[in-house]
């Protein structure tokens, strides 16, 4: 590797026969000579790259690759460098790139000019580039632990730090607010959950989630036939939690025994830890905390991180190296990903609980909580989406205090939907918050439908008809990338 030679065929591992793929490497660092080199030379030549005409700080080289996975390392006047923002690992020659190539050509990796996407000027990645990819092959158990291998050492790499956004606001909640007050708030500013604040114990100590609003309102359901104000009324955050350990057991029997404490994670966090604490715990957010108590200071709330956000930095990082990825470019329904509706003669361990529109909304909350979802799909008498129906929807009925003059049994879901329609979008059963795909479609495309914010599943629809299929959530697209916790 540490040979001074320069120009040389890069073709220099080829193997007689095989058949070779162009690639073009770019280097956007700038400098005044660059060389690439990898496991495609042998490690012994370094090819020149050249810069991009109008673009001086950035070098392209293509040289052509055999089939598979190929290392390489840049040579940046006089000094071995790796590209920070690509996948790499730690290899016989220090830290190197990695690349995946596929028998096709490397269309994402063409020739730049000043004018393409990727240069420098204009780095947006058309997302039909991708949507439109052949799948290739079927993918090998060895192209998948790469796959995983790479993303996992990103979120190894790379800190919660990542996930806050240049600007926003956290909501915070006071134990002593009556319930029905937080109800209100989450509902007015549009969130699923908030964070608990003890002002005499001077720390965060919870999180007020759906999964209590709907405990809450079928516990005060057993006591009357209306929900009345009142009722709410006498019930702060604090006295709640304290009942919510025997309620739980009864209405959610596969809980955990025991005050369950915060979960929580640092800004210094791995990405990794931060996933493997959502899907070890079961929830759908954990607050980011900067601890402070050495020197007297309360402990600070930078952020509300997800799995939806995670997913998004990983998008956003492999977008212009997809390649490298195999397994993005398998089709979903190819992939151990979810819950699949069973074929005739196939036996299924996970259901797929679907609901109907004329479903009680007491049905519906049951189901969420006895199956342990997070959503639950509306379908008409052959199975074609409608809508669907998540725990953050429960909010919906704080929308002029529906909640105090309703029976749950009386209202469905289809009625419960519309309550949470904004007034100022169209009308309609089925809403863009229903994100589907294809089993055709590619796990990439899945994973970039999970990476908009608010969307936690994506629906698998019948082409047409829109029967359902199957159900990919975040947690799945985690679990199989980082195995089950």
């Amino acid at each position: 590797m540490f040979a001074s030679g320069t120009s040389s065929p890069s073709e220099a591992s080829a193997v007689a026969g095989e058949v070779l793929i162009p690639k073009t490497f770019v280097w956007r660092y700038g400098g005044s000579r660059v060389m690439v080199t990898g496991t495609f030379t042998r490690w012994t030549d370094h090819v020149p790259m050249s810069p991009v005409e109008g673009c001086p700080t950035l070098f392209q080289a293509t040289c052509r690759l055999a089939p598979g996975m190929n290392e390489y390392k840049f040579y940046v006047d006089g000094e071995w460098r790796h590209d920070e923002h690509e996948p790499s690992v730690s290899g016989s020659y220090g830290i190197v790139n990695i690349v995946f190539v596929t028998r096709e050509p490397d269309s994402l990796t063409a020739p730049l000019s000043p004018g393409t996407p990727g240069s420098g000027i204009n780095m947006e990645v058309d997302h039909e580039t991708f949507q439109h990819m052949g799948t290739g092959p079927g993918i090998m158990e060895s192209d998948i632990e790469t796959s995983r291998h790479c993303i996992s050492s990103y979120l190894s790499s790379h800190t919660a730090y990542s996930l806050l956004p240049d600007s926003g606001k956290v909501i915070a909640l006071d134990v002593n607010l009556p319930v029905k007050q937080a109800f209100h708030v989450l509902y007015e500013q549009g969130i699923p959950v908030a964070p608990l604040w003890d002002l005499n114990k001077g720390k965060f100590v919870g999180v007020l989630s759906p999964l209590d609003f709907i405990l809450i309102l079928k516990e005060l359901g057993n006591h009357g036939s209306n929900l009345t104000e009142g009722e709410l009324e006498t019930h702060t955050i604090a006295a709640w939690k304290s009942a919510k350990q025997q309620i739980s057991r009864q209405f959610y029997p596969h809980s955990k025994s025991g005050q369950r404490s915060l979960v929580y994670a640092g800004p210094f966090d791995s990405l990794k830890d931060v996933a493997l604490k959502i899907l070890q715990n079961d929830v759908s957010t954990i607050p980011i905390i900067h601890s402070s108590a050495h020197d007297g200071f309360f402990p600070q709330l930078l952020h509300l991180a997800s799995l939806s956000g995670i997913l998004k930095c990983i998008c956003r990082y492999f977008r212009h190296s997809s390649r490298c990825l195999p397994i993005l470019h398998q089709p979903i329904c190819s992939l151990a990903i979810g819950t699949w509706v069973p074929k005739i003669g196939e036996s299924n361990t996970k259901t797929l609980t679907m609901l109907r529109p004329n479903a009680s909304l007491s049905s519906a909350l049951a189901l969420l909580v006895q199956a342990q979802v997070s959503s639950i799909p509306v379908v008409n008498d052959n199975d074609s989406l409608l809508d669907i129906y998540s725990r953050s929807d429960i909010t919906a009925l704080a929308k002029d205090k529906v909640y105090t003059h309703i029976h749950l049994d009386e209202m469905s879901v289809y009625q419960a939907l519309q309550l949470g329609q904004d007034s100022t979008k169209p009308n309609g059963f089925f809403g863009q918050r229903c994100q589907m795909c294809l089993g055709t479609d590619t796990l990439q495309k899945v994973m970039e439908r999970l990476a908009n914010p608010g969307v936690r599943r994506v629906i698998i629809v019948e082409a047409g008809s829109k029967r359902v299929e199957g159900i990919i959530s975040l947690g799945d697209v985690f679990k199989f990338f980082l195995g089950s916790p």
